[in-house]
């Protein structure tokens, strides 16, 4: 499990931060989004495999569709108007305490 900051809008992978879903997506929304999400993935496999470019492109748009949906792209889901640190070193950002608090951070 990775951690997740606590004010639940990010978790940590190797020292970057990544947006978390829109809690406020009610759990059917929530999984439906995410079988979207996972067919679309397996469609840019599918075009990758075959080499196929047009398929490729518009399975891509379609799992940043998604994540847009779920809230891990796209606008904020927060409304305390706080910047978004998506896809930033963790190290770099207000939350970098926190994360070396944890003793999973090194120590740079």
């Amino acid at each position: 499990m990775y951690p997740t900051t606590p004010d639940g809008r990010y978790f940590v992978v190797k020292g970057q931060l990544w947006r978390c879903s829109n809690p406020a997506l009610s759990e059917a929304e929530r999984q439906r989004l995410v079988n979207v999400l996972m067919a679309a993935r397996r469609a840019v496999k599918a075009a990758k495999a075959s080499h196929d470019e047009p398929a490729l492109r518009q399975a891509r748009a379609q799992v940043d569709a998604a994540k847009t949906d779920l809230g891990e792209r796209g606008p904020v889901w927060w409304s305390d108007a706080s910047p978004d640190y998506n896809r930033q070193r963790v190290a770099n950002t207000p939350y970098a305490q926190w994360y070396q608090s944890l003793g999973t951070a090194p120590s740079a």
